[in-house]
């Protein structure tokens, strides 16, 4: 044999050798990349599935198990087991754990046919600390129905005044003064798009809502629509006028069914309190005042 076909048949062999090496990191690229995909959509599985877990917490864990595994089972499957725990009170706060085979396929050449991904989760629920989409209709906290947590029954909330010029219209904005009419029907209709944390905030001077085609058409949207708000409670009030105050210290949902607009008395808003997960920061500590308004948040 001569020295140039030798040279030729190590090309050779030298050419499949790298043809193997290339076909092995071809595997590895393209199962990889696809054991990786498969452990994102468990993980993005197994996020939501604690979440809709937690909308259940405190009052029933065994629901808030069921609920995450409901959804896990319609997402693809995989949970494997939940725990419910506490962070800042009992069962408020749910892990869920799963895991799901990932099928290889180029790697099955080297006798690899699959790998088991794992994802785990929490979620916690708690108390409105700071609430997005908020309505500007202040709700006293002394409400019997509040006090009494009579969530689902009829009701109503006054809409007189409650001190000098102040109407329990809240400027929900942090802003001073009188707010458009039909920025206060908006608010009614969308809720204000910015966050509102628990502080104390103006009133809105003037029953508005009188002269306020705005506010009235949002309102009859929200029966017809059996809309539910989310409405600020107060517990104090301080000076009077334009500088009149409320300290709003948590949020209720409310669902409105009819409204009374007379003039400057004997107004109101009829419906019924409701408990309602709501876009928003929960509170990180224990807190009292739990008017049945809640966020639910990923935890690490």
């Amino acid at each position: 044999m001569s020295a140039h076909e030798r040279e030729r048949g190590q090309a050779a062999l030298l050419t499949v050798l790298f043809l193997v090496v290339l076909l092995g990191m071809a595997a590895a690229v393209l199962d990889v990349g696809s054991w990786y995909r498969e452990d994102r959509d468990l993980q993005a599985t197994m996020d939501a599935a604690a979440l809709a877990g937690a909308q259940a917490l405190p009052d029933d864990p065994g629901e808030a198990a069921a609920l995450a595994d409901q959804y896990a089972t319609k997402n693809g499957g995989g949970l494997d087991t939940t725990e419910v725990t506490r962070t800042t009170i009992d069962n408020d706060t749910i892990k869920v754990t799963g895991s799901r085979p990932a099928p290889g396929f180029f790697s099955k050449i080297f006798g690899i046919d699959s790998v088991t991904v794992n994802a785990t989760a929490k979620a916690r629920t708690g108390v409105l600390a700071n609430a997005r989409w908020a309505a500007p209709i202040a709700v006293d906290e002394q409400h019997p129905y509040l006090q009494g947590k009579r969530w689902n029954e009829p009701t109503s909330i006054e809409l007189d005044k409650v001190g000098p010029g102040a109407y329990r219209l809240v400027n929900i904005d942090g802003s001073r003064g009188g707010t458009n009419p039909g920025t206060l029907g908006d608010w009614i209709r969308d809720g204000y798009e910015g966050y509102m944390p628990l502080d104390w905030y103006y009133s809105d001077p003037g029953a508005k809502y009188n002269t306020n085609p705005n506010f009235k058409s949002a309102l009859e949207e929200a029966i017809v629509e059996g809309e539910e708000l989310l409405f600020p409670v107060y517990r104090s009030v301080r000076e009077q006028g334009a500088g009149f105050e409320y300290e709003i210290v948590g949020w209720v949902g409310f669902v409105v069914t009819n409204f009374t607009i007379k003039g400057s008395k004997n107004n109101e808003i009829e419906g019924y309190f409701t408990q309602v997960i709501w876009e928003g920061i929960s509170s990180e500590t224990a807190s009292p005042d739990d008017f049945g308004a809640r966020a639910v948040s990923l935890i690490e």
